[in-house]
């Protein structure tokens, strides 16, 4: 190897110890369309992690805007700047957020989506100076922080695009700008990365070209000249070709395409207007539309039916790259839950779809995984009664709603859940929250429930004595409550 390309390898392998971002989350994004199979999370101002090609998968830490004048200040947008989130767009997850320099000298505008039919996150950021004497020395960097211990990274021209990419298992990821890159850089977190470099004298002095096999960060200079506005893609793939393609196709066309074609999308989720109640809030029922957004970009577009309980890792600054769980996992309950909430604002789709993707990773025993990823392998091995219970809550309300699934009877589903809950109950393996072993209310409550639906489901089909034995069982469990679960002397 001769000294040239020693020089553009970067130092520091394999850089410190990855570790996820914070769960605070102030945003969760996707395109409505399932061609777009990348999702992003916002907090603190910033992107935190992208998801792809799953809403179980996530790919990196973070994504922001370092800002200096070279001389005297190096401002870290999630740190240094204060933020504001809005939301621009009717029902639609479109967020602009606007981070602005303490003494109001400067801030940046981001418009944050995807391609409305691409696995393309785009950032659409304005830059707004007050104090003129920063107008000719402010530059910003584009720090991106794929996630894991195992990437590798280099910097790559298409045309006279310059590009980095960011390779790791089967996926790869693609950072580029409208207004292009003055400078790129790829080094280890901790030593050689683009934050190490600028906080140490606020200038941007490596232009590493390739880190291989460690915790790297992506860094790029936007090319500002004149002009104050760029959008920032970054794309996610299975092969360099086709993400370099994508993230190049999306740039190719402009923002304001992606961003009517985004908003359409969304607001075409509203099935049914009159579930809209604007005039039963004190917001204009923004907060209520929202959530339903939030709701449904929580399931999966391959595994459709399948919603996550939460595109975030809790306590995700202390896990390590061994550790993959978090709550971007499937929680039986937490899925009926959602696909409850939908069906009251009169979404049917998903939580029908919700209803047979239970009904595929039911055990023949008839239980459902404590948690479990999108296939339906089981991440946690615990057993909690209350959600065997919980799918056939789900599907008597379909029922009740008038809902078919067509050729596909939830009866099985519901038999065995129910069998299972007589059979093994009422202690619970674990509870909802805590995971301890015994009576709980909350289970006890579901499960009562759960049993009075799979009667009413009996009797419906004519099995008159199964639904009068299912009933005096759970009339047994609600008499026993307080025995069960009130201390002695409460």
């Amino acid at each position: 190897m001769n000294s040239q390309e020693t020089q553009s390898l970067a130092f520091g392998a394999p850089g410190i110890e990855p570790r996820w971002t914070s769960s605070a989350k102030e945003g969760v994004g996707t395109a409505y369309h399932t061609s777009c199979r990348l999702w992003f999370t916002i907090s603190h101002g910033i992107v935190n992690e992208i998801y792809y090609p799953r809403v179980d998968q996530p790919n990196t830490r973070d994504f922001q805007f370092l800002i200096s004048d070279g001389e005297s200040f190096c401002h870290e947008e999630k740190r240094d700047l204060q933020h504001v989130v809005e939301h621009p767009d009717r029902d639609c997850l479109l967020y602009r957020l606007t981070n602005s320099e303490a003494n109001g000298r400067y801030k940046l505008i981001k418009h944050v989506l995807t391609d409305p039919h691409r696995s393309v996150l785009l950032i659409h950021t304005k830059l707004e100076i007050a104090d003129e004497s920063l107008r000719e020395k402010l530059r910003l960097y584009a720090l991106l922080a794929p996630y894991g211990a195992s990437n590798s990274g280099q910097c790559f021209e298409i045309g006279d695009v310059k590009a980095i990419r960011a390779q790791r298992e089967d996926v790869c990821l693609v950072m580029a700008c409208s207004a292009g890159f003055a400078r790129r850089s790829i080094g280890y977190v901790g030593a050689s990365d683009g934050w190490q470099d600028l906080m140490g004298n606020f200038k941007m002095d490596w232009e590493f070209c390739a880190a291989e096999k460690g915790n790297i960060a992506l860094t790029g200079e936007i090319v500002l000249a004149d002009r104050d506005e760029f959008t920032v893609a970054i794309a996610c793939g299975g092969t360099h070709q086709s993400t370099v393609t994508n993230a190049l196709q999306s740039l190719a066309e402009p923002f304001r395409s992606h961003r009517e074609a985004y908003v359409r999308q969304w607001q075409r989720a509203v099935v049914n207007p009159k579930f809209d109640f604007s005039g039963d809030t004190f917001d204009g029922g923004g907060i209520y539309r929202l959530s339903r957004c939030v709701l449904l970009a929580h399931e999966d577009k391959d595994f459709q039916g399948a919603l996550v309980a939460s595109m975030s890792i809790p306590w995700g600054e202390t896990k390590s790259d061994g550790d993959r769980g978090g709550y971007h996992l499937v929680w039986t309950r937490d899925l009926v839950q959602s696909a409850t909430a939908l069906l009251a604002t009169g979404q049917v789709g998903t939580p029908l779809r919700a209803m047979i993707w239970l009904a595929a990773i039911q055990r023949p025993d008839g239980t459902f995984p404590q948690n479990s990823w999108l296939d339906g392998i089981a991440y946690w091995s615990g057993l909690q009664l209350d959600e065997i219970a919980a799918p056939i809550l789900l599907a008597w309300r379909l029922w009740k709603g008038g809902h078919t699934s067509g050729l596909f009877n939830p009866k099985e589903m519901n038999s065995r859940a129910a069998a299972y809950l007589i059979l093994q109950g009422p202690v619970t393996g674990q509870d909802r929250w805590e995971e301890n072993a015994g009576y709980s209310p909350s289970t006890l409550a579901t499960v009562i429930a759960g049993l009075a639906c799979a009667a009413d489901f009996a009797k419906e089909k004519g099995k008159n004595n199964l639904a009068d034995f299912i009933l005096v069982y759970a009339d047994w469990l609600a008499a026993h409550l307080e025995e069960w679960t009130v201390p002695n002397g409460a």
